[in-house]
């Protein structure tokens, strides 16, 4: 992905550049278990997803309502993608059980 246009919207939709300070933008954190099970571990991967699409939502709003198309139409199809993720995890997982 291309993180760049992102970062470049968000200036221009009044923020300030991010400079090295990724980390304390992250939403979703690691899972450092000794060991996961198959099963957990693509249920994780589906509530993580998910968890992302309701941000990218926010973010598609706040560019929505600033009116930065290009950055929103982006944003669009990384949904897209993202809920296609969490429907193949969802059946992925449903059929292992």
């Amino acid at each position: 992905m291309r993180w760049s246009i992102p970062w470049q919207g968000a200036c221009k939709l009044g923020g300030p550049t991010p400079r090295g300070q990724n980390a304390s933008f992250k939403r979703l954190f690691d899972n450092d278990a000794a060991f996961v099970a198959p099963e957990a571990m693509l249920d994780e991967l589906r509530r993580d997803n998910k968890s992302q699409v309701k941000f990218m939502r926010e973010l598609h709003q706040l560019c929505y309502d600033k009116e930065h198309v290009e950055t929103a139409s982006l944003i669009e199809n990384w949904i897209d993608q993202t809920e296609e993720r969490v429907w193949f995890l969802f059946e992925t997982a449903r059929h292992t059980r």
